[in-house]
């Protein structure tokens, strides 16, 4: 596939951002004091997740990124802020010191996920609405705005957030959280995987009843398109004239943690690069199948895309 000048790309990522940790160890045996494996970890490591995940993707890829987000004033935020900085993404945090930084600390022994904790609260009220200044700031140096919306809070604004992208004449697209869509309405892609469209369409039986049901919320929310990722079985983009099924790429699947956050960029970026939009959709799967390949949240390289 030929390569886009993503460089001259722009793109604004703002949503919920999260630090994501990551303890490897060796679990060779069982605790004696109940019947759960013992880890003796080895090392560490910080990456970026949530929004900065999705930011760092479009960095990876060429694109010219900013980052609006919320995060606690501590040292987990400290942290994010410096890992986004060492990507090369311009960011604006608004720093709340009523909330921690949202952390997600997974435990992996050979190569698979043992146990996740979470550490979260939600960002005051206050926080979010002086964000929309920074954001309608922001418009003026993007082409495409990506909404990522892991329903920590950071987005109790979005119907806003789209209105004033669209009259900026910027292209919006959402990867959604939750069961109320109609907060999302005017967006121009959204990007549900098969477990959230399911939250709000119902289970469908086939393949044409899962197309009247997507193409039917595609238009109760004026979209240009919807686009549906499917893991091992692809994505399919449902759009005014119908549908068109891509298949994923054969690849070995270490981990699908941050999957849709790279999609979701790679679509993005290849947008803002001038790609139309099923040329950008087959990209984003393409990519979606690379980053699976690796452990954890992880980011593809131009380089990796394009081949």
């Amino acid at each position: 596939m030929k390569s886009l000048n993503t460089r001259k790309a722009r793109v604004l990522v703002v949503g919920d951002v999260m630090l994501d940790r990551y303890w490897f160890g060796d679990a060779s045996r069982i605790s004696p004091e109940a019947p759960v494996p013992v880890v003796l970890i080895g090392r560490e490591e910080a990456r970026l997740g949530g929004a900065a995940n999705v930011a760092h993707n479009c960095a990876a890829l060429g694109a010219r990124t900013q980052l609006l987000s919320v995060i606690g004033r501590d040292e987990n935020g400290e942290l994010l802020a410096r890992l986004v900085g060492e990507k090369g993404i311009k960011a604006s945090f608004q720093r709340d010191p009523k909330i921690r930084t949202t952390v997600k600390l997974r435990v992996v022994a050979r190569q698979q996920q043992l146990l996740r904790l979470d550490f979260e609260t939600q960002p005051s009220r206050e926080v979010l609405a002086s964000k929309l200044a920074d954001f309608a700031k922001a418009l003026l140096a993007c082409d495409v705005v990506i909404l990522s919306d892991y329903g920590k809070g950071g987005l109790t604004h979005i119907a806003r957030m789209i209105k004033l992208a669209r009259d900026a004449g910027k292209q919006v697209l959402v990867d959604p959280k939750g069961d109320d869509y109609s907060r999302y309405k005017g967006a121009h892609v959204v990007t549900p995987n098969q477990a959230e469209l399911r939250e709000v369409v119902g289970r469908w039986k086939n393949e044409g009843d899962l197309e009247r049901r997507a193409q039917a919320l595609r238009r109760k929310l004026a979209l240009q398109a919807l686009l549906l990722t499917r893991g091992k079985d692809g994505v399919t983009l449902y759009t005014g004239r119908g549908a068109v099924h891509v298949k994923a790429e054969e690849r070995e699947v270490y981990d699908v943690s941050g999957a849709g956050d790279t999609v979701i960029a790679t679509l993005g970026t290849m947008l803002a690069a001038g790609a139309r939009l099923e040329q950008a959709v087959r990209l984003a799967n393409r990519a979606g199948g690379i980053v699976v390949g690796k452990i954890g949240t992880a980011a593809i390289s131009r380089k990796e895309l394009f081949g």
